[in-house]
């Protein structure tokens, strides 16, 4: 995984998703407009953290090179470097693979 050139602030994650299924379980091959958007992804930047009320920053639970899932209709879709990205904040993380 190559370093890219951003940093998110406070509590967000910046995601690279998975690729699409081409293929259904059956072996039926998709077109893309049949493809549905991958909630899948791995993590490449995290923020600082939420700053908390007392001044300090919240700890994030998720850390570089994290495999997520993420709601289907959270954060935002950038370009980077060329490469698709998405920024979440943390709550819309749904779950970290292990």
């Amino acid at each position: 995984m190559a370093k890219i050139n951003l940093r998110p602030l406070d509590d967000r994650i910046v995601v690279q998703p998975s690729e699409a299924e081409e293929t259904t379980a059956g072996g039926i091959v998709l077109p893309d407009s049949a493809r549905e958007k991958p909630q899948r992804g791995t993590v490449v930047a995290v923020g600082p953290g939420k700053l908390l009320d007392s001044g300090n920053r919240g700890e994030l639970s998720v850390a570089v090179g994290d495999v997520v899932i993420y709601g289907r209709y959270g954060g935002s879709e950038v370009e980077v470097d060329g490469k698709e990205l998405k920024i979440l904040r943390e709550s819309d993380i749904l779950a970290k693979l292990l």
